[in-house]
């Protein structure tokens, strides 16, 4: 059986393969255009099935907001290179996922790729393998975090880190200001990058660790026992203004922390304002990084 290009055409818009592999398909299967897209989608799956063991650890972090359910989203999505990560068509893939957490509340990645995502027919699964093939890179989403009630969100480097944090708010302040207010928390988040909300979120056992080191640094260096104690409660004090957000300094202010920030707002926009919880993503933490020797690659081209 003949076909035209226009059948070409066709099979590319229905796939969202390559002109080249949607040609190679229909000559396979001689012009039947459901045998060339089962073809297609056999062939489709051997490559993301290749793909899935490159290292993905480039990518973005994209929030988002439905502000009248007060719902916000921060989601991970890895590339293997960060070019990818500035194609408009993975970023309109994260924002469909992000967008899909927000209306479906999965409990997690695995329950959010059987979602059918926002904007589309398939699921997110389908979404993920589809950009897969015409990306051509293996792409993994990798978490992401969902608030209810009053918070905020921000992005900075361009979607390298992600923040939402989410507030209790007593009154009804002005609008303006609070946002303003939360912004300079969410921001306070990104640059400082505390690991704990408050004193209180801290572990015991992660203290008594901190005490046991600190106190064999002091008995070292010479210190009496007595003087070692004082000493070891200081640098205490001082290991908690690094990790707890509510006792690090203001970063527009350093005088203060940043419960003094919130307490001074809360009192001038005649509202009680507390800070319930935080998330950070950072794009790649804690993932295996892609080395690249360009030589290499360049001889593996030249040979193949």
């Amino acid at each position: 059986m003949a076909f035209t290009t226009q059948d070409v055409k066709n099979l590319r818009e229905t796939t969202g393969c390559g002109m080249m592999d949607c040609k190679k398909a229909l000559t396979e299967t001689n012009g039947d255009m459901e045998k060339a897209v089962e073809l297609l989608r056999e062939k489709g799956l051997s490559k993301i099935a290749k793909k899935a063991s490159r290292i993905a650890a480039e990518g973005i972090v994209v929030a988002a907001q439905d502000k009248e359910k007060k719902v916000g989203v921060v989601i991970e999505v890895n590339s293997e290179t960060d070019f990818v990560a500035k194609n408009a068509v993975f970023v309109q893939f994260v924002e469909d996922c992000a967008k899909t957490v927000i209306a479906e509340n999965p409990a997690d990645v695995e329950a959010l790729l059987a979602c059918k995502i926002a904007g589309g027919n398939g699921t997110v699964q389908e979404a993920l393998q589809e950009k897969i093939l015409t990306i051509g890179e293996n792409l993994k989403i990798r978490r992401f975090a969902r608030y209810e009630g009053d918070l905020e969100t921000y992005i900075h480097g361009g979607g390298r880190i992600g923040v939402m944090v989410r507030f209790a708010v007593e009154g009804t302040p002005d609008a303006a200001a609070f946002q303003a207010y939360a912004k300079d928390i969410a921001m306070q988040v990104a640059a400082a990058t505390p690991t704990y909300l408050d004193k209180d979120s801290v572990p015991a056992e992660t203290i008594a660790k901190e005490k046991e080191t600190l106190t064999a640094q002091a008995i070292n260096e010479g210190k009496p026992a007595n003087i070692a104690e004082k000493m070891v409660m200081g640098r205490i004090n001082k290991y908690y203004k690094e990790v707890c957000l509510l006792e690090q300094p203001f970063i527009k202010d350093g005088d203060i922390s940043v419960q003094k920030f919130t307490e001074t707002t809360a009192k001038e926009l005649g509202v009680k304002i507390t800070v319930l919880e935080f998330v950070r993503f950072e794009k790649g933490e804690g993932l295996e990084k892609r080395e690249d020797n360009f030589a290499d690659e360049v001889a593996s081209m030249v040979k193949g």
